[in-house]
């Protein structure tokens, strides 16, 4: 039996709403546009999977239970919409954590790729027909060590990628524009914007790389 795919999404700035160190359910506020786009993908058979990075755990701004209530709220918000996620990954680590045992370097941590590898193994995934979807480099460089295809969703945080590690497939104006371009691979949509660029970004050869990619993808 083939292996499945996944889309890998970042929770803060990806799937909700920025917040510094979120610590409770009202803190995760959902994108408002991205459910109908989540529901198609996981109709088409795509696992949902979260990928977070929650240093506030070591840092001692709030502990697993709290963590968990705020994806309880998560879970139940993506429900009204009819999806369900179908795993939940995160790293509790930093090396500048005030709890001993959390205060670590760690291979799950992103940009390490130890996350997505833990979820291929656990769901028998093909890491090379899923995707990262992130709004950090860390995110885009952990999906491309896992080789997965990877989208940056532009918040405009990000610098120009100075590696081609760190060089997403697709860069996307927002999470739901993102999606939509998953959804361009499956059913051959022409109409899907797969050039887009920050503003600050300036074609050199890491775009040249990137470029090339999204048109072998396009094919």
């Amino acid at each position: 039996m083939a292996r499945r795919q996944a889309i890998f999404l970042d929770r803060d700035g990806t799937l909700v709403h920025s917040f510094h160190y979120p610590s409770r359910p009202e803190h995760l506020r959902l994108y408002e546009n991205i459910g109908p786009a989540l529901q198609i993908l996981q109709q088409n058979g795509y696992m949902l999977i979260v990928i977070t990075n929650q240093s506030g755990i070591a840092r001692g701004y709030f502990g697993e239970e709290d963590l968990q209530h705020m994806h309880a709220h998560l879970c139940a918000e993506l429900a009204l919409w009819g999806v369900q996620l179908d795993a939940i990954y995160h790293c509790p680590h930093h090396p500048d954590g005030v709890i001993p045992e959390l205060a670590i370097r760690c291979n799950c941590r992103k940009p390490q790729p130890g996350m997505l590898l833990r979820a291929a193994r656990d769901h028998d995934l093909d890491l090379t027909s899923s995707w990262f979807v992130g709004d950090i480099l860390d995110d885009v460089e952990a999906g491309n060590r896992a080789g997965c295809r990877t989208i940056l969703v532009d918040l405009g945080t990000e610098p120009l990628p100075q590696s081609i590690q760190r060089s997403p497939t697709f860069v996307a104006r927002d999470t739901s524009h993102a999606l939509h371009i998953i959804q361009s691979t499956i059913s051959l949509e022409t109409d899907i914007d797969l050039t887009y660029r920050p503003a600050g970004w300036q074609v050199d050869k890491h775009t040249d790389a990137l470029s090339e990619e999204e048109n072998r993808c396009s094919k």
